[in-house]
């Protein structure tokens, strides 16, 4: 309690933002990871999917669309976010401590990456 006997404020804290973040990314990660990778490195190559499945004129076609800038924005932007959420956190297990200079470095990485996947995205035209 304060002098005044009343409850002392709250601080605010970001916190639950980029846990929030995090939680999004990850359950992208463990629903979509597998299967990107999958046909990205797997079925693709080996030609395991219909002819033009996943040609350059078809991909292109699909990050042009409305929906389709929002799926690769979203995937990418979130992914980014759980990542540097958990490689923030990780570095305490190796002995470092997490101090204003690695959350900069790791949240800005994500914060830059989210950045140029809009900007990228928005460049390809409608």
């Amino acid at each position: 309690m304060g002098d005044d006997g009343m409850k002392p404020e709250l601080k605010r804290s970001h916190a639950p933002i980029f846990w929030g973040l995090f939680g999004a990314g990850g359950m992208l990660a463990a629903l979509f990871g597998p299967m990107l990778v999958f046909i990205t490195g797997i079925a693709a190559p080996l030609g395991w999917l219909p002819d033009g499945a996943a040609d350059y004129d078809t991909l292109r076609a699909l990050a042009q669309s409305l929906i389709g800038k929002a799926v690769c924005f979203g995937l990418i932007a979130l992914l980014l976010w759980h990542a540097a959420h958990r490689i923030y956190h990780s570095l305490h297990d190796v002995g470092i401590r997490g101090g204003a200079l690695a959350k900069a470095c790791t949240y800005g990485v994500a914060a830059l990456g989210t950045l140029a996947a809009a900007g990228l995205l928005l460049a390809m035209g409608f």
